[in-house]
């Protein structure tokens, strides 16, 4: 089972693709991780793509799709896995099922974790960080006990500039430039699926396993 998971930053599709790849046994794969563990083992793809990265330069699309496809032909990806922020333009899903299907493979699944703009500025500017330990909390998911004060070290917490409602709605502005034509390339494909992320963790999970299959 190969899984795209698809949706705006703070839609918690990085979460539901945890949850898939343990309920079904499969490795959930996020670019990010693909990028440390190359680097880290001084690959000839990591060496690439740490060049352009200590430029601060965005990684080409030729090699993020060399990365990932070196990753899915890994022995432990060999019944499935989830794509978690792969692939965030069109070029990169086209390169993706060239190089799948060139090696006989295709995805199975893209699906897109929906959650309203409104409602992602609220959540996301709800987070607070804690300036000493660095714990998280949310204002009305996850609240301390005394308003303003970290649990862990009793520090004060702060809203991140990255959890700021103007940052947020930049990154979502880029998101759907970018990635929201991908919406239309997989249902296109015939295999994208929509999920309502505004509703409750786990009932979130259940309406992916329903799409699924238990």
């Amino acid at each position: 089972m190969k899984i795209i998971m698809l949706g705006a930053p703070g839609a918690g599709k990085g979460t539901q693709a945890k949850k898939i790849a343990a309920k079904y046994n499969i490795p959930h794969i996020s670019t990010g991780d693909i990028f440390r563990a190359n680097i880290k083992n001084g690959t000839e793809l990591g060496k690439k793509a740490k060049t352009y990265m200590d430029q601060g330069l965005l990684v080409p699309d030729e090699l993020v799709v060399d990365l990932v496809v070196d990753r899915v032909n890994q022995e432990d990806c060999k019944d499935g896995y989830v794509l978690d922020g792969f692939p965030r333009t069109i070029p990169q899903a086209e390169a993706l099922d060239k190089a799948l299907g060139d090696m006989g493979q295709k995805m199975d699944y893209a699906i897109d974790v929906n959650v309203p703009d409104e409602n992602i500025v609220r959540r996301m500017s709800g987070r607070r960080a804690c300036v000493g330990c660095g714990a998280t909390y949310h204002l009305v998911y996850a609240p301390t006990k005394e308003e303003g004060i970290c649990d862990v070290c009793g520090k004060e917490l702060i809203l991140r500039d990255d959890d700021k409602p103007e940052t947020v709605q930049k990154r979502l502005n880029v998101y759907h430039e970018q990635t929201q034509p991908l919406i239309d390339y997989y249902a296109k494909a015939g295999i994208l699926r929509e999920v309502d992320g505004t509703i409750d963790i786990e009932d979130v999970f259940k309406a992916v396993t329903d799409i699924l299959g238990a």
